[in-house]
Formats: C-alpha cells, structure tokens, sequence
C-alpha cells in the first residue's frame, strides 16, 4: 500500500511541517510506502496526482487551499487508476471541504484518514479541465479576481462578496445563451453559477439542493433587473432560497453549453479560467474522497 502526502509549504504558515508529522503518524499503520512532495510553482500538484495514478498509488493526501485541491482533482480525473483522495483544508474559503463536511482544523481533518471511509464524489469537467465546486460567468464572478491576499485574510469569504456587491449593484449584465438538458435559456444576466456542491465562496446554504454525488449541476441564472430588485434578492441569496426568486431560473442538468456574444471569462473554482464558449459536463461519482464517519 502506497500513499502520497501533496503539500503546499505556503499554506498552513509554519504548522505546514507539523501537519505532514501528523498525517505520516496517522498513515503508517496501513500504508507501506508514505512519500512527500512539496509544490513549488503552479501546476506540481497536478503533476504529482497524475504521478500517483501512473504508479498505482492507493491514496493520495492534498494539503492546501481551494488551489491546491483543484490541482490534485485536475491530476486524478480520468485517469485509468484513480487512489483515493484526502483534504487537509489550509486555504481561506475550503469549499470542497466544507461540502464534504471534513473538518476545516487540519489536526481534526488529518484524523478523518485513521478510519479510511470514503464516498464516491461528482467532478465537474470543462472542456478539458475539472473541477469541484462551482463555474460562474459574469461581472460579478470577474469582480472576485479583485480580492486581494490581504482581504482574503482579513475577511474570509465576506471579501468576495463584498467585491461581488459592487459589481452586482453598477447594474453590468451579460447576454448568455445557455443549453442544458431540459432546454435552452437565452437572454442578460448578471451571473451564471453552476453548482456541484452546496458551498459557494464560503457560503454554504447558497445551493442548498446540491449534493456531491446526485450526477447534477445546480445552476441560477440571475436575470438583468432593476437595482432596487438586486436588493430584494440578496436576502434570498443568503439564506438558500435563491432558486424561489422570479428573477432568478433555476435548472438541474448534467451538461451545459454556455455562449455569449461578448468576450467573457469563467471563473472556475474561484480563479480566473477560460474563455466563453464552453461545454461542461458531470463526471458522476469519479473520485473517491476521504470524510469522516
């Protein structure tokens, strides 16, 4: 039995080695091999998970924030042989594991592993990359790519809505036509965001029907309206009942393809990715992911 611990030395400040302690400690009972790898740049957590599955490893451990944990998703996914893969949770936000219910202090989430349970989890691909949580499309998501470092530490996820809040009432929109299963919707949005899980940007009732495994994209489209109807709807976006305002369509589907006639950016994960058009998918139940019982 092989295991892989990814780390990422500028998360976790310098605790980072104590955790990798722990995580050896707690794996050595049931793995005979334990190497480590230490990210330097970015694209080596990928490149290390993809290393993994080349080498038949059972488990692959990923230390880090929302970043590192894409990287991992993105080096396992599709992959013949696939180990199963643990979250130790050092970033801001840490959606994935919020949506997983892993615990977000490391040393709790470290002993999760001790037990061995894992569920089969959803992965979302995006032409040719993957995911775990969320796309988003519109000024909105754009304005995320201006939370700096230090508002992230300082805010948390409120940085992100803060600088969503500013886009959402300077009234941009978007023109979005978008294909799913059950149809198509065309027309101005504000933003698109596609769910495959229930925490957002640190919020965690924001798609509340989302499962990890139900094989669906959550998506809302909020519509062009009024700002003193973008004030209605905040209230409902935080409490979870987004999808009941009649500014907002709400679909399930397991594919989208999503155009625009302007040149717009999606937002993968909380970081900047491609450029519109795409076509995403649901890789139902594709990875296997440590949680505690």
């Amino acid at each position: 039995m092989k295991a892989m611990i990814i780390m990422n030395p500028s998360s976790g400040k310098e605790k980072a080695n104590d955790y990798v302690e722990k995580i050896e400690e707690t794996l050595k009972s049931k793995y005979d091999d334990i190497d480590i790898r230490k990210t330097e740049k970015e694209g080596d957590a990928a490149a290390f998970a993809t290393e993994a599955c080349i080498a038949f490893y059972d488990a692959v451990i990923a230390m880090g924030g929302d970043g590192t944990i894409n990287e991992a998703i993105n080096g396992l996914a599709e992959q013949e042989h696939r180990p199963a893969l643990g979250i130790i949770p050092l970033g801001t936000i840490n959606d994935f594991a919020r949506a997983l219910e892993i615990p977000l202090d490391p040393y709790k989430a470290i002993s999760i592993l001790e037990d061995g349970k894992t569920i089969a989890v959803d992965v979302g691909k995006i032409d040719t990359a993957y995911f775990a949580n969320v796309l988003a499309v519109g000024s909105i998501a754009e304005a995320s790519y201006n939370v700096t470092p230090d508002q992230k530490t300082r805010f948390g996820s409120l940085a992100y809505f803060m600088e969503g809040a500013k886009s959402f009432l300077s009234g941009d929109s978007i023109e979005l036509s978008v294909e799913h299963e059950n149809g198509k919707w065309e027309g101005d949005s504000f933003l698109l965001l596609a769910a495959l899980t229930n925490s957002v940007g640190g919020f965690e009732a924001l798609a509340p029907n989302a499962s990890v495994n139900d094989g669906k994209f959550h998506v809302f489209i909020v519509k062009k309206m009024s700002i003193p109807k973008i004030a209605t709807i905040i209230p409902s976006l935080l409490k979870g009942e987004l999808k009941e305002s009649e500014e907002v369509e709400y679909i399930r589907t397991s594919f989208l393809n999503v155009s625009s006639s302007k040149d717009h950016v999606v937002n993968i994960d909380g970081e900047e990715g491609q450029r519109l058009p795409f076509h995403a998918k649901v890789l139902p139940g594709h990875l296997d992911v440590f949680v505690g019982m």
